[in-house]
């Protein structure tokens, strides 16, 4: 028997959210406790999965039900968030709330989640790579049925002239289930949530869109269940996604006559003795996860970089239409400070990053200032910007971690760039650290970086110096020894695995243990080969091709170096995620 506790958790924002806990009874158990975590549909709210506890009978494991930000017993707008990736994050930090406070170590974890709740748990998977040990996905609201012709060009149009409103679900709970006490209940429960932000419909049908097309990123032994008579969402998405899982272990299971309610169907046992032999299964062997280690020599984002790489058939509809995008922008430099900066330097020079950071249109004429606007607000660029709030985040996190181990506060960051985002972060803190070293292997950036220090008037703890960011020796070399390194924007620039694992390993001989290193990643972008075809990077005025690299995939480099992965960032869009972890070994 389970024993029926509630608590709240504060998320990243400060709300605080309500949740169900279930404890197992384990009284003479000398084992770690083991946890299912539930995610409940669109619309509902925790306890209308506290049947499952029962139902599924698996005695030892503590249960643990949400009720989502705006949903049941949590506080926000009924069916809102400030964003998808906003409830995404809360995931995140439900999970830390537990294992911080429940004893319950992250890989003795499994989740469960339906509908709504699926697509935002697979976001998280693909997003955060935790290190959990199993995931169940019932009829995951990858598409929903709108039915309406054109229903989602139409919400986007009236969200761009009146802003976010709601609509209210047109599905009844006989279309749900045919169980006629989940019905019943359905019909009759006061923390039903009929409404929907369009702020939140929008976001998750472009999360799905994401993770569906870049479900080889998760590694987590997944189960789908479909339900085979769903009126509510279409089932082409969810099968797109189960066969993309790079998951080793992964499971699909369609179940004739099933309504959307799949965990609450009448005949549901059918679902739940799948779900009981997975869960026990996946808990029953030593925790493990493919070595991503050699991914930049064999597997998906090899071959898609490859692709990338690769040169266009001359009179290709594509090669045409890349000449002609390459044409518009070189038009467009005449006129537009930052692309044709972008053009001298690279578009991925620490001159062009710190341009974007400024943020301020800047061109020959109106319309140059125009084309500034438009290419400065491109999604890209906007995410770098985030990556830099992040940045900063961060380091005043790990600042603060730091003090309370007693430690000195030393700073490296091997890539700085101009160095904008950490002498920004630093120039206005009560608690400055004891050094700040910038290194860059340009000289551009050595010279504008050193007249940055000046200008913000650290001369007395910060230095530019010129370095290279992949030389092993050199990096364990440093000297003062850091306590705090960061990598920022580097190592998304550069395909090769082994390159990136020789500068870590330098860190990782210099940073003292326990001092932290920050670093960052691209597990996704939208406008992979608009850069490829059309930009050029800073090496010589060639191509920008980049090979993304899952979190995963990034995760295991930074353990392998030898440091333990803390807490993460990532942009409402996926694109660029910031990470802290600390030396351990």
């Amino acid at each position: 028997m389970h024993e029926l506790k509630e608590g709240r958790f504060k998320t990243h924002d400060g709300v605080e959210l309500f949740y169900r806990h279930w404890a197992a009874n384990r009284t003479g158990s000398s084992q770690p406790r083991q946890a299912i975590v539930l995610f409940h549909r669109g619309h509902e709210h925790g306890g209308r999965m506290a049947h499952l506890v029962d139902e599924l009978g698996l005695e030892e494991f503590d249960f643990f039900a949400w009720d989502a930000r705006g949903h049941g017993l949590s506080p926000g707008a009924r069916g809102d968030s400030p964003s998808f990736g906003c409830s995404v994050r809360d995931v995140q930090s439900f999970i830390e709330h537990i294992t911080a406070t429940h004893a319950i170590a992250e890989q003795d974890i499994s989740v469960i989640a339906q509908s709504v709740g699926a697509v935002v748990v697979a976001t998280w998977a693909h997003d955060y790579a935790p290190n959990i040990r199993s995931l169940v996905l019932a009829s995951p609201a990858f598409k929903v049925k709108l039915y309406v012709p054109f229903a989602r060009p139409g919400l986007k149009l009236i969200k761009a002239l009146r802003g976010n409103f709601f609509v209210n679900s047109y599905v009844k709970a006989k279309y749900l289930s045919h169980d006629p006490q989940r019905i019943e209940s359905f019909d009759s429960d006061p923390l039903i949530t009929r409404a929907i932000s369009v702020n939140m419909l929008l976001g998750l049908y472009e999360a799905a869109e994401r993770v569906v097309a870049d479900a080889q990123a998760i590694q987590i032994p997944t189960q789908v269940l479909i339900s085979g008579a769903d009126f509510v969402v279409h089932r082409k998405p969810q099968q797109q996604f189960y066969e993309r899982l790079g998951s080793v272990q992964k499971e699909q299971h369609i179940l004739p006559g099933f309504f959307h309610d799949t965990l609450g169907e009448k005949d549901r046992e059918q679902a739940l003795g799948r779900i009981r032999r997975f869960i026990r299964q996946t808990f029953s062997q030593p925790m493990s996860r493919p070595s991503l280690l050699a991914a930049d020599l064999i597997g998906a984002s090899c071959a898609e970089s490859e692709t990338l790489a690769a040169p266009l058939p001359q009179n290709s509809l594509a090669g045409r239409y890349w000449r002609a995008t390459r044409a518009s922008m070189k038009l467009g430099s005449r006129m537009s400070n930052g692309v044709k900066l972008g053009f001298e330097t690279g578009f991925d020079s620490g001159s062009t990053l710190d341009y974007v950071y400024r943020n301020t249109p800047a061109g020959t004429s109106a319309i140059g200032r125009m084309i500034d606007k438009h290419y400065l607000n491109s999604i890209g660029w906007r995410g770098i910007r985030q990556r830099k709030v992040h940045v900063e985040e961060l380091l005043n996190l790990a600042i603060k971690k730091l003090r309370e181990q007693s430690s000195e506060v030393r700073i490296v960051d091997i890539a700085a760039g101009h160095g904008r985002y950490i002498l920004e972060a630093i120039e206005h803190a009560t608690d400055k650290p004891e050094s700040i070293l910038l290194r860059d292997y340009s000289d551009i950036n050595v010279r504008d970086g050193s007249a940055l220090i000046k200008q913000k008037g650290l001369e007395h703890i910060a230095q530019f110096v010129k370095g290279d960011a992949f030389d092993r020796d050199d990096l364990a070399s440093l000297s003062p020894r850091p306590t705090l390194a960061v990598v920022s924007g580097l190592y998304e620039l550069f395909g090769s695995n082994s390159m990136i694992a020789d500068s870590l390993a330098g860190l990782a001989a210099a940073v003292e243990q326990g001092g932290y290193l920050i670093y960052t990643g691209q597990p996704w972008h939208p406008q992979l080969e608009l850069i490829a075809r059309a930009l050029t990077s800073h090496r010589n005025g060639q191509a920008w091709v980049m090979r993304r690299r899952s979190q995963a995939e990034m995760d295991q480099l930074v353990a392998a170096a030898g440091f333990r992965k803390v807490s993460q960032r990532i942009d409402e869009w996926g694109i660029f995620t910031v990470s802290i972890a600390q030396r351990i070994d």
